[in-house]
C-alpha cells in the first residue's frame, strides 16, 4: 500500500470510527433513556395499583364492619342491604360459625371471592373483606365478608387511574382480563414471564412490562405494561448519517492525503538527488505547515552540509598541514617542550576544542602538566602560568584513571567529591600515550648515579602520559572520531617523548663512565670550563680533587679485574655519599678520579678530602676471592687539592695543580692529601704616568701626557685584579 494509501486509510479510521462510536452511543442513550422512562412509569403505576386495591380493601372492611357492629343479629340483613345500596360493596355475605351462609345479599359476584389478605388459590371473581362476629364473652359467632367483583371494568378502572396498560391473570399464566390490544397480549404474557420481582421487560415491539403482586395487601396478579417513547425512523436517520459522514470522510481523506504526499514525493526526489552527491538540490516550499517546514528544513540542511563539506575539506588540509608541521618539528628537534606544543596546537585545531593539556607520568607516579593551552582560570591551585602546577595523582580522576588504566575516556564532567587536581570543564576526551616494547629502568633521574642492584626494571609498556582535550566548540560531546583523531596525536606524542629520552639517554651514556656511573673524562673538561666561567661571574671559589687510589695495581694483580672493578664501583658510591648535591664527580681514568666543588674554599676542600680518605681508610672493600668467598680489601686514597683562583688562573691550570698536589700526596707516603702550593706571584711592569693624568679624587682621569721617566717610580698598576676570594667554608 502507498503512502497515499496508508494515509487515506489512516483519516477514515480516525474519522469514521468516532462517528461509529458515537451513533452507537447516540442509540444506547435512546434506549437507556426509554427504558428509563418506561421504568419510572410502571413504578408510579405499580404504585396507583397497589393504592387502589388498599383502598379498595379498606373500603370493603369498613363496609364489614359496619355490618359486623350492629348488635341485632336479625337487624344484619338489613345493614348488609343498606350496604350495598350505598355502593360501599357490590355484595354482602353472612355466615355461622360453622361456616353455613345466614344471609346473602342479591346480585352477589360470582366466582371465588378471593380475601384481601389471603394469596389467591386460583381465578379471582371478587376481591372481599372478611369480620369475625364475637360476643361479649369473646365467643366466635361467624362472620361478615363484603365483596367487589374484579371484572373487565375493575381492570379498565386500574388501567384509567395509572394511565398504562393492565392485565389480570389466571393462577396458571393465563389472562384473565386485559386492556391490552388482542395484537400486543401475547408479547405482553410472554414479557411478563420473565420479569422478575420490580424488573422490567421488553417486548419485541418496544413495550415494557412489569408485574405487581400478589403481594400482602394486594392480592391480584397483574401485569402493567407500556409503550416505549422511541421516535420512528431513528435509527434509520443514525444510519444514514452515518453513511454520508463515511462518503465526505472518504472524500476528504484522498484530497488531504494527496494534499500531503506530493511535497513528500518531491522531498523524496531531492533526497535520492542529495544520495547521488548533487548538494544543490531543493524542495519548493508549497505551504508553511509541518510539511513546508520540513521542506524548508532540508533546504536548509542541505545548504548547511554543503558549507559543512567545504569546512571538511578545509579541516582536512589544515589537518594534512599541522602534520606536516608536525613531522618537520620531530625531524628536526629534541626539544620536548617545542615538540608538545606543536602536538597539543595541533590536536586542538583538528577537534575544535577550546583548551587542552599534554601530562607526563613523573617518578613519583603524578601526571605533571608539560604543556597547556587555554585553561586560564581554570587552575585549582598554584600559578596557572606554570603548566608543571597541573598535577594529578596516578589512578586519581579522570586523567589519573587514564594513565592508570590505559583506557581512552570522553563525555561530559562530572565534579568529583574530593578534589584531583583537574581543572573543571564542561565536556573532555582523553587519550594515553606509551610506547610499546619498551623497558625504563626506574632509578634516581640525577646523572653519574647509577640505578640502585634491587631496582627492578620497569613494566614492558608503560605510559609516558595522557594528551587530553576541554570543551568542544558549540557545547557537543567529543565523538569517536576525536578520539581517532587524538590516538593519531598521541602516537605522536609518545614517540616524540621516547625518542627525546633515548636522545638523552644516549647523551648522558656518552659522557658517564659505564662501570661507575660517574660522570667520564669528556664530560669532566666541559664541566670545568663552565664551573670556572660561573666562578668568574660571581666571584666565587671553585675547589678540584685530584684522587687516587693506593696500590691499586696490586687489588688487580692479587684478586682479579673483577675484584678490581667492585673496588672501584664501591668507591664511587662512598664519594657519593660524602659529596653535595651540587658537586660532581668524575672518573678520570683507571684509579684515577676528579671532584668538583663549586663555592667551596681551601679549608672546605680539606675538609671533604679529610672525609673521603676517612670513608675509604675506615672500612675495606668486601670482594670476591679466588675461592669464592668474599674476602676485605683495604683501600687508602691519596688526594691532591687545587682551588681556583688561588692556584691558577683556568680551568687546566686548576686540574694541573691538584694533580702535582696528588704526586705529592704519594711523595708523602699516600693516605693523605695535599693542598697545592700558592703559584709564584708574577712580576709587575710598572708603568710612569704623567701627573697631570692622576685626576681629582671624585672626577674623571684626565688623558695621559708624554711620560716623565723621572716620575716612573712614583705610581704604577698591577697586572689585573684576580676574582675576589670567597671566604665561606664549608
Amino acid at each position: 500500500m502507498t503512502l497515499r494509501g496508508r494515509l487515506t486509510a489512516a483519516f477514515l479510521a480516525v474519522v469514521l470510527g468516532p462517528v461509529l462510536l458515537s451513533a452507537f452511543f447516540v442509540g444506547a442513550t435512546l434506549s437507556a433513556v426509554e427504558r428509563s422512562r418506561a421504568t419510572e412509569r410502571l413504578g408510579l403505576a405499580a404504585a396507583g395499583v397497589r393504592t387502589s386495591v388498599d383502598a379498595l380493601c379498606q373500603q370493603l372492611r369498613a363496609a364489614a364492619d359496619a355490618v359486623a357492629l350492629v348488635a341485632d343479629p336479625t337487624a344484619r340483613p338489613r345493614a348488609a342491604d343498606q350496604v350495598v345500596d350505598r355502593g360501599l360493596a357490590a355484595a354482602v355475605l353472612i355466615a355461622d360459625a360453622g361456616g353455613a351462609t345466614r344471609y346473602a345479599t342479591g346480585g352477589g359476584p360470582a366466582g371465588h371471592w378471593q380475601d384481601c389478605a389471603g394469596t389467591p388459590a386460583g381465578p379471582v371473581g371478587a376481591l372481599a373483606a372478611q369480620v369475625r362476629l364475637r360476643d361479649a364473652a369473646g365467643v366466635d359467632l361467624g362472620a361478615v365478608a363484603a365483596a367487589q367483583p374484579v371484572d373487565r371494568a375493575f381492570v379498565a378502572r386500574l388501567a384509567a387511574v395509572t394511565g398504562v396498560g393492565v392485565t389480570l391473570l389466571d393462577d396458571p399464566g393465563r389472562i384473565s382480563h386485559t386492556t391490552e390490544d388482542q395484537g400486543v397480549r401475547a408479547a405482553v404474557l410472554a414479557a411478563a414471564g420473565k420479569a422478575d420481582g420490580t424488573g422490567v421487560a421488553g417486548t419485541g415491539d418496544g413495550r415494557y412490562v412489569r408485574r405487581v403482586g400478589p403481594s400482602p395487601g394486594q392480592p391480584l396478579p397483574l401485569v402493567l405494561s407500556v409503550p416505549g417513547e422511541r421516535t420512528p425512523g431513528l435509527y434509520g436517520a443514525l444510519a444514514a448519517a452515518v453513511a454520508l459522514a463515511a462518503l465526505l470522510a472518504v472524500l476528504v481523506a484522498w484530497r488531504l492525503a494527496w494534499v500531503t504526499t506530493r511535497p513528500l514525493g518531491e522531498l523524496a526526489g531531492a533526497v535520492d538527488r542529495v544520495a547521488r552527491g548533487d548538494l544543490s538540490a531543493r524542495v519548493p516550499v508549497r505551504s508553511r505547515d509541518e510539511i513546508g517546514r520540513l521542506a524548508g528544513a532540508f533546504n536548509r540542511m542541505t545548504r548547511e552540509t554543503d558549507s559543512y563539506v567545504a569546512a571538511l575539506t578545509s579541516s582536512r588540509d589544515q589537518l594534512r598541514n599541522h602534520l606536516a608541521v608536525l613531522g618537520d618539528t620531530l625531524a628536526s628537534t629534541h626539544d620536548l617542550q617545542r615538540i608538545l606544543r606543536v602536538i597539543l596546537d595541533s590536536a586542538i585545531a583538528a577537534t575544535g576544542a577550546r583548551a587542552g593539556a599534554v601530562l607526563l607520568l613523573d617518578g613519583d607516579d603524578v601526571l605533571v602538566g608539560r604543556c597547556v593551552e587555554g585553561l586560564a582560570g581554570r587552575w585549582p591551585t598554584g600559578d596557572p602560568a606554570d603548566p608543571a602546577t597541573l598535577r594529578v595523582p596516578l589512578g586519581a580522576g579522570v586523567l589519573g584513571a587514564v594513565a592508570a588504566t590505559g583506557e581512552p575516556q570522553r563525555g561530559r564532567w562530572a565534579p568529583p567529591d574530593t578534589p584531583t587536581g583537574e581543572p573543571p570543564c564542561e565536556t573532555y576526551v582523553a587519550v594515553p600515550f606509551a610506547t610499546p616494547g619498551t623497558v625504563e629502568a626506574r632509578g634516581p633521574d640525577r646523572p653519574g648515579h647509577p640505578p640502585p642492584d634491587d631496582d627492578p626494571p620497569g613494566p614492558t609498556s608503560a605510559a609516558l602520559g595522557v594528551l587530553v582535550l576541554y570543551d568542544r566548540l558549540g557545547g557537543h560531546e567529543f565523538h569517536d572520531d576525536d578520539l581517532v583523531t587524538l590516538r593519531t596525536f598521541a602516537g605522536h606524542a609518545a614517540v616524540a617523548v621516547e625518542n627525546v629520552r633515548v636522545h638523552e639517554e644516549a647523551q648522558r651514556l656518552s659522557l658517564t663512565d659505564p662501570l661507575t656511573g660517574l660522570w667520564n673524562y669528556r664530560y669532566l673538561r666541559e664541566s670545568i670550563r663552565r664551573e670556572v666561567e660561573r666562578a668568574n661571574r660571581f666571584g666565587r671559589m671553585l675547589s678540584v680533587l685530584a684522587l687516587d687510589l693506593d696500590r691499586f695495581k696490586n687489588v688487580n694483580d692479587t684478586w682479579g679485574h673483577a675484584a678490581g672493578d667492585a673496588v672501584l664501583v664501591e668507591f664511587a658510591r662512598r664519594v657519593r655519599g660524602v659529596i653535595r648535591e651540587v658537586d660532581l664527580a668524575f672518573r678520570q681514568g683507571g684509579e684515577e678520579f676528579v671532584v668538583l666543588l663549586p663555592e667551596t674554599d681551601a679549608r672546605g676542600a680539606t675538609v671533604v678530602a679529610e672525609r673521603l680518605g676517612a670513608v675509604v681508610r675506615d672500612q675495606p672493600v668486601a670482594v670476591d676471592g679466588h675461592g669464592g668467598g668474599p674476602i676485605q680489601v683495604p683501600v687508602t686514597v691519596s688526594i691532591g687539592i687545587a682551588v681556583y683562583p688561588d692556584h691558577a688562573a683556568g680551568g687546566q691550570q686548576v686540574l694541573d695543580a691538584a694533580d702535582d698536589a696528588l704526586y705529592a700526596a704519594k711523595a708523602a707516603g699516600r693516605d693523605g692529601h695535599r693542598l697545592a702550593p700558592a703559584p709564584d706571584p708574577v712580576p709587575a711592569e710598572e708603568v710612569p704616568v704623567a701627573a697631570a693624568s692622576v685626576g681629582p679624587p671624585d672626577g674623571p682621569p684626565r688623558p695621559a701626557g708624554p711620560v716623565d721617566p723621572a716620575g716612573a717610580a712614583q705610581g704604577g698598576a698591577s697586572s689585573g685584579p684576580h676574582p675576589p676570594r670567597q671566604s665561606r667554608g664549608r
